[in-house]
């Protein structure tokens, strides 16, 4: 897959617009790894955490191994029924917590640094790539109100 991915993200270097790899797991580390080497690659994390469940931790710590803290957007992962939307985003909440707790508690990282990759990947990546405003009232990317 990484092959096939990486033909697909040299091809579309240069062409002026992003390309955000989604429902990447079981190919997660890979998905992370294009991320980090293509300056347009971003990758997506929610499938990812939703069907590890208890191993979400792990499998979100493999991925931040990897990727550059602002090249991840968080989703749900989720479709279909609208309380999968909520589970996956408890999943990842708790599974970023323990990942971030973690590294803090053990001194690696400083509380301010793990509460700015946090509000970077739970909302704002996701706004610089996609255009959006901070909040309401604001203005989008290309002048309109939000």
């Amino acid at each position: 897959p990484q092959t096939y991915f990486g033909e697909f993200a040299r091809a579309t270097a240069g062409l002026g617009t992003d390309l955000v790899l989604l429902h990447g797991y079981p190919y997660h580390r890979s998905a992370a790894h294009l991320a980090a080497v293509f300056p347009h690659v971003y990758a997506d994390l929610g499938p990812a955490l939703v069907r590890t469940g208890a191993r979400a931790a792990a499998v979100l710590a493999e991925i931040l191994e990897l990727a550059p803290f602002g090249k991840l957007l968080f989703s749900s992962g989720a479709h279909g029924l609208p309380e999968l939307h909520v589970v996956g985003a408890q999943l990842f909440r708790e599974a970023l917590g323990r990942v971030l707790g973690t590294w803090v508690a053990e001194g690696a990282w400083s509380l301010g640094d793990a509460q700015r990759v946090a509000g970077l990947i739970a909302a704002g990546n996701a706004r610089r790539v996609y255009g959006l405003p901070d909040g309401p009232g604001q203005r989008l990317s290309d002048g309109r109100e939000a």
